[in-house]
């Protein structure tokens, strides 16, 4: 099995070992953990029979808490790397570049959006601070789109356990 597989599950057994009133805890975790983010940790809580809308929420918690300490530790590192001046730019990293790309076609709204299909919410709000994005902005368009995928998995999820229970 492949490590993010392993992680999914193991994250589903917590659950459903958990108590009741920690379920959602461990769901926020979970949410915390690039490639599983918000919506991937709803779908773990709802599989393990916490209630959907606990479930997204608590993916989205536990996804944009770990997204704004990111994006806060970023600017500080790009306030500390640009105040010492007389430095060379660091060469962009492949992955760096084609978040730029999208951030010179779409604006921070559509990578915040788009994002999550490429890469993680942590890897996009990190360059996109790191390019001089102002930190409030990275965090409002991260929080939409956190909120939308989120929403968006629950509600499929919810649905097909519906239709198949």
């Amino acid at each position: 099995m492949n490590p993010i597989a392993d992680l999914i599950l193991g994250f589903q057994n917590l659950v459903a070992q958990m108590p009741e009133l920690l379920r959602p805890l461990i769901v926020a975790l979970a949410g915390a953990v690039p490639f599983i983010e918000g919506e991937g940790a709803a779908a773990i809580g709802i599989v393990g029979g916490i209630h959907p809308i606990v479930a997204g929420i608590a993916g989205f918690a536990g996804n944009f808490l770990c997204v704004a300490i990111v994006v806060f530790a970023g600017a500080r590192v790009r306030t500390a790397v640009t105040t010492r001046g007389g430095r060379e730019a660091p060469e962009l990293s492949p992955r760096r570049q084609k978040v730029m790309r999208a951030y010179e076609r779409y604006g921070t709204p559509g990578v915040s959006l788009l994002g999550p299909l490429l890469v993680p919410t942590q890897f996009t709000a990190a360059a996109l601070v790191s390019t001089g994005v102002a930190p409030g902005r990275v965090l409002f368009w991260q929080a939409v789109a956190i909120a939308m995928w989120t929403t968006l998995i629950t509600l499929i999820i919810t649905g097909v356990i519906t239709f198949v229970g």
